[in-house]
């Protein structure tokens, strides 16, 4: 009799595997099934439902089962021979690395197929931080809002070779430019051909991927195409300065409320970016942190479009945290995304889980003003309020209001220090309601 919540139906279209176990000496396959899908193939959740009644029965002895094997698939060899000779051959390749990369935690080879290419790399804003961004080759990363190099050398390459990335079309992805040849190499065939055409096509594991096709570069080039590297470099180089120089007002701003790329460009400078993990939250902070922050090391920035609700950036620093509890663990977001998870940062105080969250305060949903300027008129539709570093201290964590731009650096600093002593520290940054980002068309 409705209603009656079926999870095993409702979740199909969200996970990579959903059934509904009925009789208990089904669970054992049910389970083998499940973790078989989850240790193979594209890293997705997998569902299995009991119904409460099932879930009490006892399972008959003896119970048959044994973990389940993983498995990792390879490129067709031909179709390595096939990219390489497109690669090597290629005028301006261009590497885009995506969240597969980091599955297969394939760092290394892709840092070596580009220097051996001496080919310039970008990724998407899931791969962020998969390429070291202080490489001379790095471009940055991808998203909404990208690095002028990023920009730069898609439209100007004859050849993108995605690796470990879906080409999906999003609003939170850098799109790709036509009329280059595209190599796709994933691990999901669902992807190909999805919504980018490819020219070239690669089904495997990231890792076992760039490694052959490694192996298949330097058979062909014999070593290191080192000059090539240093034009790509003074090239990159040169667009990122010039691009810098137009920033430089706002990423060192004196001005009051704070500019927001002041607090970013200072928390740079500031902590140790090869010891820290950080995230964004959804809107404005992920727009104006992910062209500015240079990820140094695999894993340490945890980059996601809009899929879930604003705040979401505080639940992922506290499971870095637990994840890495040597490292800092950062957040930054803004007054609208507290205002849908704030209260969470208590969790963070009783688990006594060290982070630090950075808030930026404009008292608005500023990027929504230029879209929502009758409702902000008749009610106040974008406008907030709050004092968070009182409320951070009233759950009995560090909290800090800074206004001032010449105490951006010594609050960063008591902040970590709390952090280190095993305090969750937050810090409520006065910012302007800033609506300029680092966008390309």
């Amino acid at each position: 009799i409705p209603p009656n919540f079926n999870s095993a139906l409702y979740y199909r279209h969200i996970t990579k595997w959903a059934e509904q176990v009925v009789l208990p000496a089904e669970a054992p396959a049910a389970m083998r099934r499940a973790f078989t899908q989850v240790r193979n193939g594209r890293p997705r959740p997998a569902l299995v439902e009991f119904p409460a009644d099932v879930l009490v029965e006892e399972i008959a002895d003896p119970l048959v089962y044994r973990p389940v094997a993983a498995s990792r698939t390879a490129p067709d060899p031909r179709a390595v021979d096939e990219v390489a000779e497109v690669l090597v051959g290629a005028r301006q390749p261009v590497v885009y690395a995506g969240q597969g990369v980091h599955y297969a935690r394939a760092w290394e080879a892709l840092r070596e197929l580009a220097e051996w290419l001496g080919a310039p790399v970008t990724t998407s804003l899931e791969g962020k931080s998969a390429f070291p961004e202080t490489h001379p080759l790095s471009l940055g990363s991808g998203g909404r809002s990208i690095p002028k190099p990023v920009h730069h050398f898609l439209q100007r390459c004859d050849v993108i070779f995605g690796i470990g990335c879906s080409f999906a079309t999003t609003h939170y992805g850098v799109s790709m430019p036509p009329g280059k040849v595209m190599i796709h190499a994933t691990l999901d065939p669902a992807d190909v051909n999805k919504d980018v055409p490819a020219d070239h096509v690669l089904l495997g594991d990231a890792g076992l991927t760039l490694e052959a096709l490694v192996e298949a570069v330097k058979d062909r080039v014999g070593e290191p195409r080192r000059d090539q590297a240093a034009k790509t470099a003074r090239e990159i180089a040169a667009v990122r300065g010039e691009w810098l120089e137009q920033w430089m007002p706002k990423l060192v701003s004196d001005e009051v409320p704070l500019s927001p790329y002041r607090v970013i460009w200072d928390l740079l400078h500031t902590v140790d970016v090869s010891n820290t993990i950080i995230t964004h939250d959804a809107g404005s902070p992920r727009d104006q942190l992910s062209p500015f922050w240079q990820a140094q090391a695999p894993l340490s920035y945890i980059g996601w479009g809009k899929t879930t609700q604003l705040g979401y950036g505080l639940g992922l620093a506290m499971g870095a945290k637990l994840e890495a509890p040597g490292k800092l663990c950062v957040n930054v977001w803004g007054d609208a995304a507290i205002g849908f998870t704030g209260m969470d940062f208590e969790t963070a105080v009783r688990e006594r889980i060290p982070i630090l969250s950075v808030l930026l305060n404009n008292s608005s949903m500023a990027i929504e003003l230029p879209v929502m300027p009758v409702a902000t008129q008749k009610y106040r539709s974008t406008d907030i309020s709050g004092h968070y570093a009182a409320l951070a201290q009233a759950l009995g964590a560090y909290g800090e209001r800074v206004s001032d731009p010449g105490e951006i650096v010594p609050a960063i600093r008591r902040a970590v220090r709390k952090t280190q002593e095993g305090t969750p520290a937050l810090l409520e940054f006065i910012t302007a309601q800033e609506i300029e980002f680092s966008l390309f068309k």
